[in-house]
């Protein structure tokens, strides 16, 4: 079952409606993240004049979060686009399926809800106990597809935050020997799709703050919310960890993400090892004996002014 509403359009400034209430503190970090989306999508192209773009959203704070500042950056940025907000209402015992179709409505965002019971095909084919993100995933993913193919949509955003990248590339790392993560933009299988992550260079703690300020109506996940035992709650313990005790070390990673020398790695696909000879010349030369250079340092959000994707 599906339904679409085109909500009276608002003005994002209207989210929420009286923003005085809200400390320069808070508002510094709005502008901060308002800044970084508008970094990321500028950096990777990710959405362009006349987009159709879908937003996930999910009921968690991520999602949430990059609605709010979607809505906000549209309002001023250099090319004109379209939002439709998402959900997949996948019947979650005790899902309030009311609480999503108000708040798009409260805030005047055209909006479309599918229904589908995936949650009663993921419970019949995991035993209990076992992780469900697999099979979860790719019943959203085909479901999400689609509803794009419908919607005539040229994007679909989703509120994947720098954080999960790079537990991403850990997960990868650890478990299935490869340096691979999330990248901010892709295509889909099928070719017919264009995904983008908007937050990528949003960091999780950030996000949480700002969806605290915000007073989100957060919905639970109960299908896979309790497996405290999944790889990617250790991977997430071990970053958090590494946080607290050595500040910046999460924005170094993050900055790697961007600045890979294929020479200085070991993959024969990307790098031609075997014809390298006394002449061959590669990136960033010798330079196995050099002291590394220092983590990059996180930007003083009070000193950032708002910026918009570059055109």
């Amino acid at each position: 079952m599906e339904h679409v509403v085109a909500s009276p359009a608002r003005s994002a400034t209207d989210l929420p409606e009286k923003e005085s209430r809200f400390s320069n503190t808070f508002l510094r970090l709005k502008k901060h993240l308002e800044r970084k989306v508008g970094e990321a999508i500028g950096d990777y192209g990710m959405i362009a004049d006349g987009d159709v773009v879908m937003v996930c959203i999910s009921g968690g704070k991520d999602s949430f979060t990059l609605l709010s500042i979607l809505l906000a950056l549209r309002e001023r940025a250099p090319v004109d686009f379209r939002i439709v907000a998402m959900n997949l209402d996948q019947k979650q015992p005790g899902f309030p399926d009311e609480i999503l179709p108000a708040y798009f409505e409260s805030i005047g965002v055209e909006y479309k809800i599918v229904t589908e019971n995936t949650y009663a095909i993921v419970k019949d084919k995991i035993p209990e106990g076992k992780t469900t993100c697999s099979l979860c995933s790719r019943l959203r993913r085909g479901i999400i597809y689609r509803t794009a193919k419908e919607l005539g949509a040229t994007k679909i955003a989703l509120g994947h935050h720098r954080d999960d990248m790079i537990e991403t590339l850990f997960l990868n790392m650890f478990f299935g020997g490869k340096i691979k993560s999330m990248p901010p933009k892709l295509v889909s299988d099928d070719g017919e799709n264009v995904v983008i992550r908007p937050l990528a260079y949003c960091a999780e703690k950030d996000i949480e703050r700002f969806a605290r300020g915000m007073e989100y109506p957060i919905i639970p996940c109960n299908l896979c919310g309790s497996q405290e035992n999944a790889q990617r709650k250790h991977i997430k313990t071990m970053l958090r960890d590494w946080d607290t005790r050595f500040p910046g070390r999460i924005v170094s990673i993050a900055t790697a993400l961007k600045n890979v020398v294929p020479s200085h790695l070991a993959d024969s696909s990307l790098f031609d090892f075997r014809n390298v000879s006394s002449g061959t010349k590669v990136d960033q030369g010798d330079i196995v004996f050099d002291t590394p250079e220092l983590p990059v340092e996180q930007p003083d959000a009070s000193a950032i002014p708002i910026g918009i994707w570059r055109s």
